[in-house]
């Protein structure tokens, strides 16, 4: 622990330790000569020591806070020049570098671009000013550096003059990426923009949308914070707080925003997630807040600080909960530490960075951990620089390699090497040991175009000056007490998504998903969100989803619709269901008892054809038409039967084309035919001349049949083709599709009914007329009550109908069918089959013949007196009857003998006998 520890010390000596710049070359870190210079920028120092009040002279000041990272950074660019050196990649050219130290200030930064901007072997390092840089020979050819985005942003812009080609190994912000305003920028890291997507989909995909976000308030944190905004917000991630922390710990609000962040956090008891975008060295302060508070979340590490050794050597770290990070992604770095196992035997004539190494080490480094705190408040910076000069030399040869960022040192030997072989292209066909032999502009047009072999992939600069190279997603594991930091994953830009190494890395993935840190608590399946008045979209209130809707995922913004031609779903569901099918099946009670109706109704049919085809000369089927009117009526009742069965089961086409047609044209006809036979007893016992000479003209019965079901044919017919029936799915009841059939026009089978309505009409005036004849043969009697029964049937049927959905509404159909049907039929041959079987007395020629006897002598006796009436009112007509109507005795009979000859009057009734029985003769011929 005590060689790991070391960098607090480092960090808290000032660096009055480190010589004061006297002069320019004072102001160089690290150099080295050789034929092609390449510049290093590096924030070697954390922070640039500043007067009290705010400075009156333009002096450089010193620095302090000894980076052990980023000193790495410069020993990795070093090592990498000097394997180029040693190897054959530029045949014989020799680079040379100057590195300085930033201090993690741009002011300090753009001092040492103006030395790299300062003409080849100036010896004032004077910065020419002209038009056109074309042919202009700067200091140093390409620069590494910064290692921060803010000092990269100024650097950059001033580079960009002369076209000088910057390549960072580690300033990762997305807006370095516009080479319209950096043209001159290259990393060899991918952009913050790979980087904050990837947070946001870790967070996602970890369950959590409500974070807290922290970070420096300087350009790299500010441009993080922006583009992890956008990404989060695509992510569906809310931010419930963005802190921001001064950039210099100089700055006398340091601390008190560092305690407003940490009470912040405190408070905020359902963020347990918070994100930093930070330096070290803020990340350090921030960390020991956290630890004296308790605070116990997970954190989410940019690469700024996600594999910082320094800070996983905090005393009591793992208190402060999880910590996962993004790094880049590393290397092999074993001939670097081969490298640090030697540095000791190198000099520090030409590396200022390592002689200050050397001297903090000489102090510090023999401190234990728990010591460490007592030695900084009890010695002053007077002390330990005095204690410098009686310190001997010690060295640790495995504390630098403890210290390695591999991610860092990686993308920095990266860095090196790509300018190298720029230089390698620029130098085919020119010799390169001439400092003249091209200029900056030049290398940059021939970085562009550079491939690099690492771990045997070729990687290259895209069209944005990026390294699109994956992350390592770090994980901070406690083992024995100590953190240990190891890769969990790799995330790959490209495809935005994460590649796990083995089952037990997944595993600890997984383990995130158990901490919670949502603004509200999950929605379950089945449930949607409900905004509220917060602000933010991840604060809401679950409801169940309405009928017909469903959700089968957690937080859903909304719930899904049912398809509801096919399916329905109860409210709060987590899936629709398939909507039943209702119709009237075969199966059902109810159609089973009416198609036994109908059934009954056939066999009823073929009973009564039987009956009067055993039966066919007798007067009571003759007196009924005939055999073949009978048929014809029969048959249409077996029809109209039939037509029920079609309105049972699964409705297809063909049903409901033709259960109405079938129904219609055979009503029709049985109306059709009961209208004939309507006019003819009417024609047979009419004694009104004027009614007998038109029921004469009417009566044809074969045309009269025809051409009343031809019409109902010819409507049947047009309704068919224009309008015909369909199969139609009911969705009036939620949970199921009732199969019905359409009529396709309610006009049509309106008309179609209502002419049917106006056949029964039209038979039912007829029958009505002779309603009083003989009780026998009194069929028109039964013809009205079939006919009220008929309409009493179909009035009662159009509301019942109109208020009737379902699956018994063809039931309702059949019903109104069975009445009507059976109404006619039981009025129309019953009646006359009880004659035939139980009275078969009446069923003769000589019965009928007597009752159509008296009926005429009834008829005819009213007609004659009804005549005489009218014929007595003139005086000529009242005498002629006096004289002719005096009776005489008849010896015999008894009765009155007219005086008329050859005239018997019947007894009471004043008819001639033999006139009533040739009435009656005749009345039974014509029946």
């Amino acid at each position: 622990m005590a060689v790991v520890s070391f960098w607090i010390a480092c960090f808290v000596i000032g660096t009055d330790i480190a010589f004061s710049c006297q002069n320019t070359d004072d102001f160089v870190g690290a150099s080295s000569p050789g034929d092609i210079v390449i510049g290093g920028l590096f924030a070697v120092h954390s922070e640039m020591l500043h007067p009290e009040e705010y400075p009156i002279e333009p002096v450089i000041q010193n620095c302090a806070g000894f980076e052990i990272q980023v000193f790495l950074q410069t020993l990795a660019m070093i090592h990498a020049i000097e394997t180029i050196n040693n190897s054959t990649l530029l045949s014989g050219v020799t680079l040379g570098y100057e590195i300085y130290d930033t201090c993690a200030e741009v002011t300090k930064a753009m001092a040492s671009a103006l030395r790299f901007l300062s003409k080849f072997n100036s010896s004032e390092d004077v910065v020419e000013f002209q038009c056109n840089y074309s042919d202009y020979i700067p200091r140093v050819k390409a620069v590494t550096g910064a290692t921060y985005s803010e000092v990269s942003m100024a650097v950059s812009r001033l580079l960009a003059l002369q076209l000088i080609p910057q390549v960072s190994p580690a300033s990762s912000a997305e807006i370095l990426s516009d080479k319209i305003r950096f043209p001159s920028f290259f990393r060899t890291i991918p952009s913050d923009f790979h980087q904050t997507r990837a947070m946001a989909h870790l967070i996602c995909e970890s369950g959590w949308n409500w974070i807290g976000v922290i970070a420096t308030d300087d350009d790299n944190g500010r441009f993080a914070l922006e583009s992890f905004g956008v990404q989060a917000m695509a992510n569906n991630v809310c931010i419930a707080f963005k802190e921001m922390l001064p950039a210099y710990l100089s700055d006398n609000t340091f601390h008190t925003k560092v305690d407003h962040a940490i009470e912040k956090i405190v408070k905020e008891t359902r963020v347990n997630v918070i994100v930093v975008f930070m330096r070290q060295i803020h990340v350090l302060k921030l960390f020991k807040k956290a630890i004296e508070r308790n605070v116990n979340k997970i954190w989410i590490a940019s690469d700024n600080w996600s594999a910082a050794v320094k800070i996983s050597t905090i005393p009591n770290i793992g208190q402060l909960g999880t910590i996962v990070g993004f790094g880049f992604k590393s290397g092999d770095v074993s001939t670097f530490q081969d490298f640090l196992r030697n540095l000791h035997e190198r000099p520090t004539d030409n590396n200022k960075f390592l002689r200050e190494y050397i001297t903090l080490l000489s102090v510090c480094a023999h401190l234990e951990y728990h010591d460490f705190q007592t030695c900084l408040s009890n010695q002053s910076q007077e002390d330990l620089l005095q204690n410098v000069e009686s310190k001997h030399q010690i060295w640790r040869d495995d504390f630098l390699n403890a210290n390695i960022e591999p991610g860092f040192i990686h993308s920095t030997i990266l860095a090196v090497y790509a300018i190298a072989h720029a230089i390698k292209g620029q130098c085919k066909d020119r010799n390169c040991k001439d400092p003249s032999a091209f200029t900056p502009w030049e290398l940059l047009e021939e970085l562009k175009k550079v491939t690099i072999i690492d771990d045997d992939k070729e990687i290259k600069f895209d069209s944005n000056g990026d390294m699109s190279t994956s992350y390592d997603v770090l994980f901070w594991k406690e083992i024995d007490g100590r953190i240990e930091i190891t890769t969990m994953a790799e995330y790959d830009p490209e495809k935005d998504d994460f590649i796990f190494e083995d089952e037990d890395k997944k595993k600890q993935f997984l383990d995130l998903k158990k901490v919670q840190s949502t603004c509200s608590q999950h929605c379950r399946p089945g449930q949607m969100k409900k905004v509220t008045e917060s602000p933010h979209t991840c604060c809401y209130e679950c409801v169940s989803c309405p009928e017909n809707h469903y959700s089968n995922q957690t937080d859903v913004d909304y719930c899904y619709r049912c398809n509801n031609r096919t399916y329905w779903a109860p409210a709060n569901s987590t899936t629709c269901y398939r909507k039943t099918i209702h119709f009237l099946a075969w199966t059902d009670c109810f159609a089973i008892f009416l198609l036994l109706l109908s059934a009954f109704g056939v066999l009823l049919v073929l009973s009564i054809s039987v009956i009067f085809t055993k039966h066919l000369n007798t007067p009571v089927v003759k007196a009924s038409g005939g055999l073949t009117v009978c048929y014809v009526i029969l048959f249409s009742h077996f029809l109209i039967f039939l037509s029920t069965v079609f309105f049972v089961d699964e409705p297809t086409e063909f049903k409901c084309k033709t259960r109405q047609a079938l129904f219609g044209i055979s009503f029709a006809l049985c109306i059709s035919c009961i209208l004939i036979k309507s006019l003819k007893i009417l024609l047979a016992f009419s004694f009104d001349p004027k009614l007998q000479n038109f029921l004469k003209r009417v009566y044809k019965p074969v045309p009269t049949v025809i051409t009343c079901t031809g019409i109902q044919v010819i409507i049947c017919t047009f309704w068919l083709i224009f309008r015909t029936p369909f199969v139609k799915q009911n969705f009036s009841i939620p949970r199921a599709i009732i199969l019905e059939c359409h009529e396709g026009s309610v006009v049509a089978f309106g008309i179609m009914l209502g002419y049917i309505a106006a056949l029964a009409f039209v038979c039912f005036i007829f029958a009505f007329k002779g309603r009083k004849l003989p009780e026998n043969y009194n069929e028109a009697k039964f013809i009205t009550f079939g006919m009220l029964i008929y309409f009493i049937a179909w009035i009662v049927f159009i509301p019942v109908h109109a208020t009737t959905f379902g699956k018994y509404l063809p039931a309702v159909e059949i019903i109104v069918v069975l009445i009507s049907n059976y109404g006619i039929l039981c009025c129309l041959f019953l009646p006359k089959c009880y004659i035939i079987i139980y009275k078969q007395e009446t069923n003769t020629k000589a019965a009928f013949l007597k009752m159509i006897y008296t009926y005429s002598s009834k008829s005819a006796g009213s007609v004659a007196v009804s005549q005489i009436s009218l014929d007595s009112k003139t005086p000529s007509a009242r005498a002629a009857i006096s004289d002719s109507s005096k009776p005489e005795k008849d010896s015999v009979n008894g009765n009155c003998r007219s005086q008329v000859p050859g005239q018997t009057l019947i007894k009471g009734k004043g008819l001639p006998k033999n006139t009533a029985r040739t009435t009656a003769r005749k009345r039974l011929s014509s029946i």
